[in-house]
């Protein structure tokens, strides 16, 4: 039998050779990609800027969108009733009629059951989480204007206009900034994230594979995220809700 001694060495050997090669990752991705948040300039020269990415975008269109359906990463599924301020969010078994006004009214169903148990909040709270996360990798453009945003012109070291945005309020994260990157035409290519879920700053993401929709709202279906593609799928929309409100 094995004496205490080696054991814990055993044991520290395994730890070292699990947890090396991940403290070496992180090492080399933090110094080779992390930056300080920029400073840039509040004022109409941010909020033109701003204004232009919306102009790209069709901005009126997607105002006049009341319906958007959507599936994120092959995970959740959205039925997002814009004009009503409601969405049926499914993932798994599970299905949330979301009050986004009034969480507290939402309804919780599982395997197409209504569900009230104990822990019904939790799965409410789940979908307002889902809800608020990945509605932001599709619209995240056409909320520059929301109330609680700050706008900042920012110069790049190509000397190219860039806008940070800041959300002191509101989601599930307040406080999150985010730089985006525009092309020629004032269109999001990409935005930098200084966010608290991630502990690397200023990673960038792209906003790529840009559809017209039925609407004629312009939203994205691809992102690449260092070596992860996030995919948005199934996207419809109209401009009378296809789905009823619930109270």
């Amino acid at each position: 039998m094995p004496k205490p001694k080696k054991i814990l060495k055993i044991i520290g050997g395994v730890i070292i050779f699990f947890t090396l090669p991940t403290l070496l990752f992180f090492a080399f991705m933090y110094f080779k990609y992390n930056e300080d948040l920029p400073t840039g300039e509040q004022g109409p020269a941010a909020d033109q800027l701003a204004t232009n990415m919306l102009n790209a975008l069709n901005h009126e269109a997607y105002q006049a969108t009341d319906y958007i359906e959507f599936t994120f990463k092959k995970r959740h599924h959205y039925k997002w009733s814009k004009a009503n301020n409601t969405c049926e969010v499914y993932w798994k078994n599970i299905k949330v009629e979301l009050d986004l006004a009034h969480n507290d009214k939402s309804s919780v169903y599982i395997s197409e059951e209504k569900y009230i148990g104990d822990d019904a909040q939790e799965y409410i709270q789940s979908a307002v989480d889902y809800f608020n996360n990945d509605t932001f990798w599709l619209v995240a453009p056409y909320k520059v204007f929301d109330d609680g945003v700050e706008r900042r012109l920012v110069k790049t070291e190509a000397n190219k206009d860039a806008l940070l945005i800041t959300y002191t309020n509101g989601g599930s994260t307040p406080g999150d900034s985010y730089l985006w990157h525009l092309d020629d035409n004032g269109k999001p290519k990409s935005y930098q994230m200084w966010v608290d879920i991630l502990p690397i700053d200023g990673l960038e993401a792209s906003w790529s594979d840009w559809e017209t929709t039925d609407t004629g709202a312009e939203l994205p279906t691809f992102h690449k995220f260092l070596a992860f593609g996030l995919e948005i799928e199934g996207l419809e929309t109209s401009k009378q809700s296809s789905v009823d409100g619930f109270q």
